[in-house]
């Protein structure tokens, strides 16, 4: 999927580990052939290609559920998520090797292909179909946090109850390792220099759940002295303005990862509201302003998911 996988278990005996960490990479594999759009032979690039489409085709089960979920979300945002944002993705990527912004003709025509008709879903059939021509999907803001979600059901089932999955920073555990409370997760600063007094928080602790940090720490690019993150907004076709970073725990790393680039879009007022609002999720922004860097939290952060809980019920 482009970035680093690492695969932590803690198991009985070495063989059952390293069979557990197998079946976790042969399922991230082959979601990545379900949902990869650098890949042209991935179920998601061959939706694509079909655009524009006179009627929904039916997709797979995995491709479906990401789907649906990116839908809703894309609906209760008001498009500040959107799954049909590949031609702006593609555009912001061209912008970010040349370090110069993209031309106003191309935009536009870009963000012609977005928005809540480029996309539009039947539930009874799991169908999907894309309206307008030259539509691409991009699942990259929810896509990793589903994959490791099912790598980790992949590890539970070699016999693996103790597992911790981190694809470049969407950060997936299971059960706490043996002798301890739960998985100890340090939280990324604000940007790639040393955090204030003010940014530096405890390691969270956590179990059977998720935590997502989005922002420009590590793919940023500065253009006219203006510092732009890798996400960008469907709503305009460029890169969110930076320094800015969210940090989102939820029960699985789907939502995790899929309501931080939402928040990341919306900003820390609109972006923490939203996960305020989402059963058993938590967040934390911080961001630049002017000279000073400030910090905002949800009321629930980190305290009554940062430690020792039950299993999540699947929502």
């Amino acid at each position: 999927m482009g970035v680093p996988w690492t695969i932590t278990v803690c198991a009985a005996d070495e063989a059952t580990g390293r069979g557990a960490i197998a079946a976790g990479f042969t399922e991230v594999e082959r979601l990545e052939r379900v949902l990869s759009d650098y890949d042209p032979e991935s179920e998601l690039s061959r939706l694509s290609a079909l655009a524009p489409m006179a009627a929904a085709l039916p997709v797979s089960p995995d491709l479906w559920r990401v789907l649906e979920r990116a839908v809703a979300l894309r609906d209760e945002t008001g498009g500040s998520f959107d799954p049909a944002i590949g031609r702006l993705t593609t555009l912001w990527r061209q912008a970010r090797r040349s370090e110069r912004l993209p031309v106003a003709e191309k935009v536009n025509a870009a963000l012609a292909t977005v928005g809540p008709d480029a996309l539009v879903l039947d539930p009874a059939a799991q169908a999907a179909q894309l309206p307008k021509p030259g539509t691409r999907l991009d699942l990259g803001g929810i896509g990793m946090g589903y994959a490791a979600d099912r790598a980790l059901k992949a590890i539970a089932a070699a016999g693996v109850a103790a597992a911790m999955i981190d694809a470049s920073g969407d950060v997936a555990v299971s059960a706490a390792p043996p002798g301890t409370a739960g998985w100890r997760i340090a939280v990324a600063p604000l940007g790639t220099r040393a955090p204030a007094a003010s940014q530096q928080t405890e390691p969270l602790l956590l179990v059977h759940a998720a935590v997502t940090t989005s922002g420009d720490a590590f793919q940023a690019v500065e253009i006219d002295g203006r510092r732009y993150s890798h996400i960008v907004d469907p709503r305009t076709g460029l890169g969110v303005a930076g320094p800015a970073a969210v940090t989102v725990i939820a029960p699985d790393c789907t939502t995790a990862d899929a309501l931080a680039t939402a928040a990341s879009v919306l900003g820390p007022e609109r972006g923490l509201a939203l996960v305020a609002a989402t059963p058993d999720c938590a967040a934390r922004f911080i961001w630049q302003d002017g000279e000073a860097t400030r910090t905002a939290t949800t009321p629930s952060w980190p305290a009554h998911l940062a430690k020792p809980a039950a299993a999540p019920s699947q929502r």
